[in-house]
């Protein structure tokens, strides 16, 4: 009797846990109030360095977590992101995608920009890595930390043009869904 009560209540209590553990790690939606992004140091594909605001600055931006490394998540947001860039609008629209590195010692800029090279990125996405000491605090800011083997999310962050959180999104959203609410960014004064 008290095996089956035991299993009785288990079973019960397992839905819970298992819905605030995936409501824990995805959080999206819009984020109230924007929240500024921090002031790290990061290392462009490009090699140059820079600090995260300045690169988000004056942009609508849609950013995802990856590494060069990766053979799960990774290149399905590569690919995500390269139909998201041919959805874009042509012209100058102050839009940019940005793929951030979460494994800023194996990451490189030569390995950020042959990542890219895999998924045809055109000039509006980049990558980067933030310097090291920096990653927990930047993954803290995202809540971009995942449980389990894989320590990332499939969310898309997405940045106004004053370097301000403003929405994130479930994981693995819609190619059209990104270009649309990057769009809609852009829009925002």
């Amino acid at each position: 009797m008290k095996r089956r009560a035991i299993l009785r209540a288990s079973m019960a209590a397992l839905p819970a846990l298992c819905f605030g553990t995936a409501r824990a790690h995805n959080a999206a939606g819009e984020v109230r109030p924007p929240l500024p992004a921090p002031d790290i140091q990061v290392t462009s594909n490009g090699g140059s360095k820079s600090q995260l605001r300045d690169l988000l600055a004056g942009r609508a931006t849609a950013l995802q977590l990856m590494f060069t490394g990766c053979s799960s998540v990774c290149p399905i947001q590569g690919a995500l992101f390269a139909q998201v860039q041919a959805a874009l609008p042509r012209g100058d629209a102050p839009l940019q995608l940005l793929s951030a590195s979460i494994d800023p010692l194996g990451d490189d800029p030569r390995a950020l920009t042959a990542w890219l090279g895999r998924f045809g990125a055109g000039p509006r996405w980049s990558a980067f890595s933030p310097a090291p000491a920096s990653l927990d605090r930047w993954l803290d800011f995202l809540a971009g930390r995942s449980v389990g083997p894989d320590k990332h999310t499939a969310q898309v962050y997405f940045f106004d043009r004053q370097a301000r959180l403003v929405l994130r999104t479930v994981d693995f959203p819609r190619p059209a869904e990104v270009a649309r609410l990057l769009a809609q960014l852009v829009a925002l004064k």
